[in-house]
């Protein structure tokens, strides 16, 4: 089951973080990935092949960006 991250609720946007103040020392969604099939570019970026649908992720994401699909 993939995920699906809605861009316009992610903290993440142009390579920075624009909404919690962390000063891009993330704790979310990236670094609770076990199989880093998520990482911070210019956004979030997702590799479906790497998912093993756990939902880490998603229970990371403090603005609800992330959902299973």
């Amino acid at each position: 089951m993939p995920i699906k991250i809605d861009y316009k609720k992610c903290c993440w946007k142009n390579g920075k973080c624009s909404s919690c103040g962390c000063g891009g020392a993330c704790n979310g969604c990236v670094e609770v990935c076990p199989v880093n099939a998520l990482k911070r570019g210019k956004k979030v970026e997702y590799k479906e092949s790497e998912c093993i649908s756990c939902g880490a992720c998603v229970s990371a994401c403090k603005h609800d960006a992330i959902e299973l699909i």
